[in-house]
């Protein structure tokens, strides 16, 4: 499979319709949520004959996805059994590509980490050695974890640049000379024959981060402040990727501050070159302190720098500058910042808050919560492995799959 054409990583594949029972991978759905339930609950819910469950129930049990979970109460005779979403049955590669470094990890089918790797690599090295890195750490953490090549269900990767999802390619990324339009999906399936999925790093730390701290909110920013400033825009419960992969490109927005600074972009003013990490680095360098790095600012906020709070404050007010106009647009219920300079925590926060609700309309702010990223480091992970569950995990491949077993 080299193209995944129709795949909406924001929105899982929904649960099941009553109307709508008519496969098995239909009836799975309503056992995702880990409930263990026996034939007869499942025909009560589903208004099925008990004899059509029972059937759909010993094809989901013959390709393991589903389980036996324990016997009910018996209300007299033999206790029916108890059947559940089997989350081991199958295992995800889940893949974080940043700017300088590459995550890859081993999840079950519920985005549990089995085993994970961090690696020290430029993305600007080109695709075949970084997505060569990713497959030997990738058949190398399967190992590690137990599991075969066959136990693998799919790879979902996350890339620091707009992408074409619907084919896995990138799409003139700024910082990653050599992937644009590199076909990433053929590459990988080259090694690892399996579905492959590849979005935008912060679309999928949207993802991750909703999924396992926010799931009740339908309306949801995730901001990436790391090398560059990007933000994951969850609406109405669906990613939202726009015409090109390119939503969500803050931080080539203009502002105001910034009309003299110039942008790699070849712009003036944007957002990532007064706020990202490199930024606010080269604006402490020019005031006589050592910092090169993101890292190098973070480390003189913890040693207490009143400049390095400062400029990071400062950062927080520029963002929450473009930030105020998205909350008026699109009107969040959540937003969380996250990325290596979200680690300075309520620096960069009590500038973003300063002015998100100075600025924005007091109805959009009602209910706006701004908070840290919860899920840190672990975000892209989990939105990766996501992405790829609601894929593999969708009532048409549960039928596909049960129809290749028998």
């Amino acid at each position: 499979m080299t193209s995944l054409p129709g795949i909406q990583a924001g929105k899982d594949a929904a649960p099941t319709e009553a109307a709508n029972l008519s496969r098995a991978g239909d009836l799975f759905q309503l056992l995702r949520d880990g409930q263990a339930r026996t034939r007869a609950e499942l025909a009560m819910t589903t208004g099925l004959a008990r004899s059509t469950v029972a059937s759909r129930i010993d094809a989901l049990l013959n390709s393991g996805l589903v389980g036996p979970a324990g016997e009910a109460t018996s209300s007299g005779g033999r206790p029916p059994s108890r059947f559940a979403f089997n989350p081991a049955a199958r295992v995800v590669l889940a893949v974080d590509v940043g700017a300088t470094h590459v995550i890859v990890a081993v999840t079950d089918l519920s985005g549990s980490i089995l085993a994970e790797r961090r690696l020290a690599q430029e993305v600007a090295d080109g695709p075949d050695k970084v997505l060569g890195r990713v497959i030997t750490a990738g058949k190398e953490l399967l190992t590690e974890a137990g599991r075969e090549p066959g136990d693998l269900a799919g790879m979902g990767i996350g890339l620091p640049g707009p992408v074409e999802h619907g084919t896995g390619r990138p799409v003139k990324p700024p910082i990653m000379p050599g992937w644009d339009g590199f076909d990433v999906v053929r590459y990988v399936q080259r090694s690892l024959p399996v579905p492959v999925l590849v979005d935008n790093d912060v679309n999928i730390m949207a993802l991750g981060e909703r999924t396992a701290y926010w799931p009740d909110h339908e309306n949801f920013l995730f901001i990436k402040v790391a090398t560059g400033i990007g933000a994951g825009i969850i609406s109405s419960g669906q990613l939202q990727r726009g015409a090109n992969g390119t939503a969500g490109d803050l931080g080539h927005v203009r502002v105001p501050r910034g009309d003299d600074v110039l942008c790699r972009c070849g712009n003036y003013g944007c957002l990532e070159a007064l706020a990202s990490g490199p930024a606010v680095a080269r604006q402490l360098t020019a005031q006589g302190l050592e910092a090169a790095t993101g890292g190098d600012v973070l480390k003189l906020v913890g040693e207490g720098n009143l400049q390095a709070i400062q400029a990071l404050r400062q950062s927080g007010r520029d963002i929450g500058d473009v930030l105020a106009t998205v909350v008026n647009l699109l009107n969040p219920s959540v937003i969380v910042i996250g990325g290596s300079l979200g680690q300075a925590g309520e620096h960069l926060m009590a500038g973003v808050r300063e002015v998100v609700y100075r600025r924005s309309l007091p109805l959009a702010t009602s209910h706006l919560r701004i908070a840290l990223s919860v899920a840190g480091g672990q975000a892209a992970i989990i939105g990766a492995s996501r992405m790829v569950t609601q894929y593999v995990l969708s009532p048409a491949a549960i039928e596909a799959t049960i129809q290749a077993a028998g």
